[in-house]
């Protein structure tokens, strides 16, 4: 695996495509940005979720996390030898992932603003490779165009079968320690199944708003996955009487969408040292977990057969947290390989229409 850029070899046969081009085959996204946010910037940005319902979060924390790329890629079929891309980031900091075949071939971080990288790939025209690039998942990246040198046949789209996946929570579904973004948790079960990812992770504002409530109501899914409770316990955004009925809106505003689609809640995982302390609403995270437990009882008790549980004390119990998480909170590197085992067995239990 290379960390760096390497520069494109010359060749006479260069393809410079603009990233909306059919033949990159994006996914994990609703749709573009061409608005470059006032600040001059190039490109387009690829979306996870429309932005323009969001202003009724009267968040802009919120809205400034629904523009970074968690789990946005796209794939083409190529014999190229090198792909060259040009690409904005905003603040930098977050790696770019590059696939080959499946197999990790270059991870590029770079600072802020505007960037032209090269990477060699391993194929070398020798024959078609299925090339995948995964954005920064925690930068809003703009890409101006993606260019291939030295192919013989032209370009081609990457099909995408598979169940469609969508999974939403909070900085657990965002990843913020994962070592890329293709290797955060949500991105290593979707690729071990042939799922098509699309991530909802919003670190820190995981507060079932309804603005996101309706984004996954109106997502194409065959599979959806609802990490809850974490942030509104941290913050004391809901106490006892106001968090099961939240829970409740939530899960049945997606149902208005998917009347019968598996849906699944991951409760909170363990966190040592807030399990039993009193948030500023009066709960504790047992608690909150419990309520939220208790809210995927009372629907399915109300007819809601394709609503399932999964307890984050099956998937982090407390006595393993250290060699999970970097922070007492957040999976290290390694740590998303485990939640990735733990979660993706449980998903893989749920009975799929």
């Amino acid at each position: 695996m290379s960390t760096d850029a390497t520069p494109a070899p010359p060749h006479p046969s260069v393809e410079r495509l603009a990233p909306d081009d059919p033949r990159l085959s994006f996914d994990g996204i609703t749709g573009w940005s061409r608005d470059g946010g006032g600040d001059g910037a190039d490109g387009l940005l690829p979306l996870r979720m429309p932005l323009e319902r969001l202003g009724t979060t009267l968040s802009a924390n919120l809205t400034r996390l629904a523009r970074t790329n968690a789990g946005v890629r796209f794939a083409v079929r190529t014999d190229a030898v090198s792909i060259e891309l040009e690409v904005e980031n905003g603040s930098g900091g977050s790696p770019l992932d590059v696939r080959v075949d499946g197999l990790l071939a270059h991870r590029w971080t770079g600072g802020p603003g505007r960037h032209r990288i090269a990477f060699a790939l391993p194929a070398g025209g020798a024959r078609p490779a299925e090339v995948e690039v995964w954005l920064p998942h925690l930068d809003a990246t703009r890409i101006a165009s993606v260019s291939l040198s030295g192919h013989r046949a032209p370009p081609l789209a990457v099909d995408r079968p598979g169940i469609r996946w969508v999974v939403y929570g909070s900085s657990i579904v965002h990843c913020v320690f994962a070592a890329g973004p293709s290797e955060t948790w949500p991105a290593l079960v979707a690729a071990e199944r042939g799922w098509r990812l699309r991530n909802l992770g919003l670190a820190g504002e995981a507060y079932l708003d309804p603005a996101l409530a309706r984004t996954i109501r109106d997502a194409p899914a065959d599979l959806i996955t609802l990490e809850l409770g974490i942030n509104a316990y941290i913050r004391g955004g809901f106490t006892a009487r106001t968090w099961g009925p939240a829970v409740c809106g939530f899960v049945e505003t997606v149902r208005d969408g998917h009347p019968d689609t598996p849906v699944v809640v991951l409760t909170s995982l363990a966190a040592p040292g807030r399990e039993q302390a009193v948030n500023e609403a009066g709960m504790t995270l047992v608690e909150t977990r419990a309520a939220t437990t208790e809210v995927v009882r009372v629907l399915q008790r109300l007819g809601d057969r394709s609503l399932h549980l999964v307890d984050g004390l099956t998937v982090v119990p407390v006595e393993e947290a250290g060699r999970v998480y970097a922070d007492g909170l957040h999976p290290t590197a390694e740590g998303e390989y485990v939640l990735a085992d733990r979660i993706g067995a449980a998903l893989e239990r749920i009975p799929l229409n």
